[in-house]
């Protein structure tokens, strides 16, 4: 039986989630469609499109993103303190990036006066609007009914476009958020649909390497979290490895995982996998089928524990897989 999302997403455990949707019809959310001969590759810019627009109104961050044919898989960090940080009026005005709000809000935006009910009202509504801002449902809820709006409108027709809800998995510590990171964006790759990372379109590795690149002045991509280095103090807010290395490490385990490669691994690792302490043979498996691996929780055996203790769980399900692929 599938659990309740409040029991699979707890913020005092981590901020850090890989979300999947995945696509319920026999045709394609994008690509090309074997079946009817239609073409959908443009409804990947859709989901881009949607995704930087979600991330300039909610406080949940974008670390890692691809848009295959029939699925979509997102890693987020929430950040619970920069939602409870703001203002009324900014809360408001995030919400109705996406929504109309009501005619108080619209009143307070407007600058016209409330009466002391009407303000009492207003930030009734405006406690659930930032609770709502930080909420990994609501922000997969944004995405997905916005595709499936326009998918169906173009389809011409009604009813389901995505399987049931999606799919959560809460990235416990560093080891679990860089292996997930790495198995997202080299989805396309797997997939068989481009050769390289640079030429993955519509995922977050290559975004991160067309800003990096040396022919531009190097920056990296304004709607994802940043690459903050390796962990230090008075470290600056980010993902905690160095660009470089990440980078580095995509284009290794890519090459380390095809088929015709299995089993020859450079042993010169780059260090961000030397930093993580996980050997070679463990990284591969990691990165090959994420998800298969793991069922909701991922992270060091520590920190299984903790989550599960935290939640209320009897069984502690996955932890043998979590103690053989990141015990160090």
């Amino acid at each position: 039986m599938p659990k309740a999302r409040k029991t699979l997403i707890a913020l005092d455990a981590t901020p850090y989630y890989h979300c999947v949707s995945r696509c319920v019809r026999r045709s394609f959310l994008c690509g090309d469609d074997h079946h009817t001969g239609i073409s959908y590759e443009h409804r990947r810019q859709w989901v881009e499109d949607r995704l930087i627009k979600l991330v300039e109104a909610f406080a949940i961050e974008l670390c890692a993103y691809a848009v295959m044919s029939n699925h979509t898989h997102t890693v987020l960090r929430v950040n619970e303190r920069l939602a409870k940080s703001w203002s009324k009026q900014q809360v408001i005005e995030r919400w109705h990036l996406l929504y109309a709000g009501n005619h108080l809000s619209q009143r307070f935006i407007a600058g016209q006066p409330l009466g002391p009910a009407e303000q009492q009202q207003l930030d009734s509504v405006v406690k659930i609007w930032r609770e709502r801002l930080y909420s990994i449902s609501w922000f997969m809820r944004n995405l997905n009914e916005h595709i499936a709006r326009k998918a169906n409108h173009e389809d011409n027709c009604t009813g389901r476009f995505w399987e049931g809800r999606f799919k959560s998995q809460a990235l416990l510590d560093e080891k679990a958020l860089a292996a997930c990171m790495v198995y997202v964006d080299l989805n396309p790759i797997r997939a068989g649909i481009a050769d390289t990372p640079e030429t993955s379109d519509h995922t977050s590795v290559k975004a991160r390497i067309k800003c990096a690149q040396p022919t531009e002045r190097p920056h990296q991509p304004r709607h994802m979290l940043p690459f903050a280095g390796n962990p230090r103090q008075d470290m600056p807010d980010g993902l905690p490895y160095e660009l470089n290395d990440y980078l580095a490490l995509v284009d290794w385990t890519g090459k380390i995982s095809r088929d015709d490669k299995r089993g020859v691994i450079d042993h010169n690792l780059p260090p961000i996998l030397q930093r993580l302490a996980l050997t070679p043979c463990q990284w591969k498996t990691l990165t090959q089928d994420f998800e298969k691996h793991f069922q909701h929780f991922v992270g060091d055996e520590d920190k299984m524990k903790e989550a599960y203790q935290t939640l209320g769980y009897q069984r502690h399900r996955g932890l043998q897989r979590c103690r053989e692929l990141l015990s160090a």
